[in-house]
């Protein structure tokens, strides 16, 4: 069985997500291929068992490769079982951290042409050392806004592994009967 991991990360913690996601199917026998949004321009995903998709928020928006991706794919992602995963940190509150609360995976998924079998959103971290210093001023503006850290020295993860592990898990039991 091969499931293929798909994900688009400004940061790195999208990235470091799926890898833990990877890590997990791993150990439950499945093979497992990631590779970055940013790369792929065109893959037949019909090879694979399942595909998951995870993509990070910057200033309210997902990056445009998801977009991309998800137009020239939208046939093949809705004729096989999929999981999609939203990471930002208005998800480190925790009545924003499903499909349902969360305001960016909502709008996604609203517009998308594609319906994931599975969502999750999952909180990201605060990394203000590593930012340019025009985002660490804007994502601080943003924070102070939304009642977040505005200690730009400091680097928080918000990620609830647990939660990760449990999306996993779900994954996992997707039925692989998908009918179109």
């Amino acid at each position: 069985m091969s499931y293929l991991l798909l994900y688009s990360t400004q940061d790195g913690q999208t990235k470091k997500i799926i890898t833990r996601i990877a890590e997990n199917l791993r150990r439950a026998g499945i093979e497992c291929e990631l590779r970055d949004l940013s790369t792929v321009k065109q893959v037949n995903l019909m090879p694979y068992q399942k595909v998951m998709v995870g993509a990070s928020i910057r200033y309210g928006r997902f990056n445009s490769v998801l977009h991309n991706f998800v137009i020239r794919h939208q046939k093949q992602l809705n004729q096989i079982p999929t999981a999609f995963f939203g990471v930002n940190l208005t998800a480190r509150k925790p009545e924003k951290r499903t499909p349902e609360t969360n305001a960016y995976v909502r709008k996604f998924l609203i517009k998308s042409p594609w319906q994931p079998d599975i969502c999750g959103v999952f909180a990201g971290a605060l990394l203000y050392p590593r930012y340019r210093w025009l985002d660490r001023i804007m994502i601080q503006f943003i924070m102070r806004m939304t009642g977040g850290e505005t200690d730009t020295t400091k680097e928080i993860e918000y990620t609830d592994w647990k939660q990760v592990d449990h999306f996993s898990e779900k994954f996992l039991q997707i039925s692989c009967d998908k009918t179109s």
